[in-house]
């Protein structure tokens, strides 16, 4: 995360809005916050957190997944996969999310995010912000994500074709003490939604049972 020394702007200042955030939330009738899917590739990150969107949705909510291999088409296009550039990778979408939040979005977040300093870094931001950060992660075994291999890149690094591949010849770093625990081995998304939501609901973020008209 950037401190204010490494901000290399000059003859800026913050200029605060007219607005609360909590007049925001009481016109989408809902609270901003972020949900962080980390785990490994393939592991069932987006397909999860696209279903928790839909859900949601289908709830009456306002939520939207920032998507890995998505945000590098723009935002992070001028990234690649080195430490550095990881690093950088992930304090970009710690803020953006933070901006969807504090907006009053519920905005999911579907991320290897292989390092801890770097997702601690994105719930310190969210807790300096007074913003509820959940992170899940997608406890999935490297041997299953490796089985799927849906965009033949497990198969590629172990060939050397893709060196720094998370999971192979670069590190993941487990989470210490996630809110929610996955394995979408045993479970379809939708089964993985069904043990998302009750903790959802136990943090006052969404309300048990509230549905609109389902989205087809």
């Amino acid at each position: 995360m950037k401190k204010k020394d490494d901000i290399k702007a000059t003859n800026i200042v913050w200029h605060s809005t007219h607005v609360e955030r909590w007049e925001r939330e009481e016109i989408l009738k809902q609270q901003g916050c972020t949900i962080w899917f980390t785990g490994l590739p393939s592991s069932g990150k987006s397909t999860t957190s696209f279903t928790l969107e839909h859900e949601l949705i289908k709830r009456g909510y306002l939520a939207y997944v920032l998507d890995g291999d998505n945000v590098r088409h723009g935002l992070n296009s001028n990234l690649g996969f080195s430490a550095e550039d990881r690093e950088e990778n992930i304090r970009r979408i710690g803020e953006v999310a933070k901006l969807f939040a504090d907006s009053g979005v519920i905005v999911m977040t579907s991320f290897i995010s292989p390092y801890r300093k770097d997702r601690d870094l994105a719930r310190k931001l969210h807790n300096e912000a007074g913003l509820p950060f959940v992170e899940v992660f997608v406890d999935t075994p490297v041997e299953v994500c490796e089985e799927r291999d849906p965009k033949g890149l497990y198969r590629k690094a172990r060939r050397g074709e893709i060196k720094g591949f998370t999971g192979i010849d670069d590190p993941y770093e487990v989470p210490l003490d996630p809110e929610i625990v996955i394995n979408t081995r045993d479970c379809t998304p939708e089964e993985c939604v069904e043990q998302i939501l009750p903790y959802l609901s136990s943090r006052g973020l969404i309300k048990p049972n509230l549905r609109v008209a389902s989205i087809r």
